[in-house]
């Protein structure tokens, strides 16, 4: 059966790409990862899904970061409601039994965003219909394998032989625009805009633990109950946190706040499924 997959930037293919190979979904990418630098990383994912066997979706890095948080920092939740029309519509016409994408970890606002998207294309989906489509997510940040939060049988796990863990790895290496990233990641290292604030890099270390080369044999894809409210109720996720470094530092004028900016997109998303069920 048709699968889905949606991330919010170019490069999240790279942990699932043992997946990508063995089901060959088509791949929605939200924007193009220019980020503050205004250069897209776009065409360096579509080598890696070329390769793998997968297509190209229909929604495909169409959007910059500054324009997805443009968006929700002026409250025009009509954006995202489109993109879930979009993407449901994808679901029904194709026939589609399994959609996987970012999860929500509170790392960085588009990841948890693309979340909220997928979520709510997939309520809307299975209210329509009487097939239920399959909803499922993977981390992208720490271990691959962290499945501990939602133990049981019906995760998705991959354990990549030798031939596709090295095409994995090989295809991580060959994406220029996260080197950084990606050495990072195999290292032990910190992550690469963490560098310049130490207090900041442990604080992602304790809260999501660090990686070595073998962590990314393993793919889990954790099934989803889908939900339209964000989990960050006692404490400020930690994109807040790096958010205001950012915009003291002048890369950006204004900070997206979970509670002022995520939660009415949370809630205006949940409505739109009401309306439209």
């Amino acid at each position: 059966m048709p699968a889905i997959l949606v991330i919010a930037h170019p490069g999240h293919e790279l942990r699932v790409h043992g997946w990508l190979e063995t089901r060959r979904p088509e791949v929605w990418v939200l924007t193009d990862g220019s980020g503050r630098t205004g250069r897209s990383r776009i065409d360096s994912t579509t080598r890696v899904i070329e390769a793998t066997g997968a297509a190209r979706g229909r929604l495909y890095g169409h959007m910059t970061d500054v324009d997805l948080y443009n968006a929700v920092l002026n409250f025009e939740h009509s954006t995202f409601a489109t993109l879930v029309d979009d993407l449901a519509g994808a679901l029904m016409e194709d026939e589609v039994d399994c959609i996987a994408g970012d999860a929500e970890e509170g790392y960085n606002p588009a990841h948890d965003i693309c979340r909220l998207v997928i979520n709510a294309a997939t309520m809307l989906v299975n209210r329509r219909i009487d097939k239920q489509v399959r909803n499922y997510d993977f981390t992208l940040v720490g271990a691959p394998d962290r499945c501990a939060e939602r133990p049981g049988a019906d995760s998705l796990w991959l354990n990549l032989d030798d031939a596709a863990f090295a095409r994995k790895i090989s295809a991580a290496h060959n994406y220029p625009e996260l080197h950084v990233e990606v050495e990072g990641a195999l290292n032990g290292a910190s992550n690469g805009p963490l560098r310049d604030h130490s207090d900041l890099a442990e604080r992602s270390r304790s809260a999501y633990g660090v990686t070595e080369t073998n962590n990314f044999r393993v793919e889990c894809l954790r099934p989803v109950n889908s939900y339209l409210r964000a989990p960050f109720a006692d404490q400020p996720p930690f994109y807040e946190e790096y958010g205001e470094r950012q915009v003291k530092a002048g890369h950006y004028t204004h900070l997206l706040r979970y509670r002022e900016h995520m939660l009415p997109l949370a809630a205006a998303l949940e409505d739109h499924v009401k309306r439209n069920s």
